[in-house]
């Protein structure tokens, strides 16, 4: 269902506003009582309770044993820690990407590890006709695509097979893995040359190229790629795509604090 939003006023939504009045209202206190929220939110002690039990839950508030003060925990802080991430993440790496681009014609795109798929936050759109359909925000799996190995290669065996547990191995096409452990023996490689390539394996006639983003720790954070149709494949332009893909996913690394 599309919702249309063009020149109407879109009506806030109470219980929303008084979540977001709570935390507003903790934020500037050690702790309070749910009485005196109730009296800063100018709502029930019975509908402030419910959400404060709520956001314990979630891990948002604590409460003080068996007192009746709550106060903020470090969620919000790793929530926006983590947006924070990734803002900086995309303006680092929109400059190397918009380059890359204007070199090849082709399309790029930059994603990170959402569950057990991957979830574009930048792409940069292809000069040619013939080019592949994506979208910001976008998902597709990740043993079937560049990003989502190059994701997956540097992390343990347990991690990858906790991560795909319950992953159904749907084939896209005839290349398309069909299992973990055909995966796991594919990331090796990955792993020892540096970079993924989905070779057909989420769409036909599409090949892919991935390049690992490194955060200050070592952790690979993202994965930078090019996809472009196997018509235009060359063994010479191949090379030259993993070249400009790893220079400009190493340069990203070292801006964020990455070193080796």
């Amino acid at each position: 269902m599309m919702i249309e939003e063009n020149n109407q006023q879109i009506e806030p939504v109470s219980s929303v506003m008084k979540v977001f009045a709570i935390l507003s209202a903790l934020s500037e206190h050690k702790s309070l009582g749910v009485t005196e929220l109730s009296q800063i939110v100018m709502t029930s002690k019975s509908t402030v309770y419910r959400f404060l039990q709520t956001m314990k839950m979630l891990g948002f508030v604590s409460q003080e044993g068996d007192d009746d003060r709550y106060s903020l925990t470090l969620k919000l802080f790793e929530v926006s820690s983590r947006a924070m991430e990734y803002v900086d993440l995309v303006a680092l790496t929109e400059p190397y990407m918009a380059s890359i681009g204007e070199q090849t014609k082709e399309a790029l795109h930059l994603g990170i590890r959402d569950g057990d798929g991957i979830i574009y936050i930048y792409k940069v759109d292809a000069q040619y006709n013939l080019r592949m359909q994506s979208r910001i925000g976008g998902r597709n799996p990740l043993y079937s695509t560049a990003i989502g190995k190059v994701l997956l290669a540097e992390r343990p065996e347990s991690y990858i097979r906790d991560i795909l547990v319950n992953t159904e191995f749907v084939p896209s096409t005839d290349k398309t893995h069909r299992s973990i452990d055909s995966l796991l023996e594919e990331l090796k490689k990955v792993k020892e040359q540096g970079y993924g390539v989905d070779n057909e394996e989420q769409e036909e006639g599409l090949r892919c190229i991935g390049a690992p983003i490194y955060d200050r720790l070592g952790n690979v954070i993202a994965g930078l790629s090019l996809s472009f149709p196997t018509l235009r494949y060359t063994p010479e332009k191949f090379d030259r795509y993993v070249g400009l893909l790893q220079n400009a996913a190493t340069k990203v690394s070292e801006k964020l604090g990455h070193s080796k």
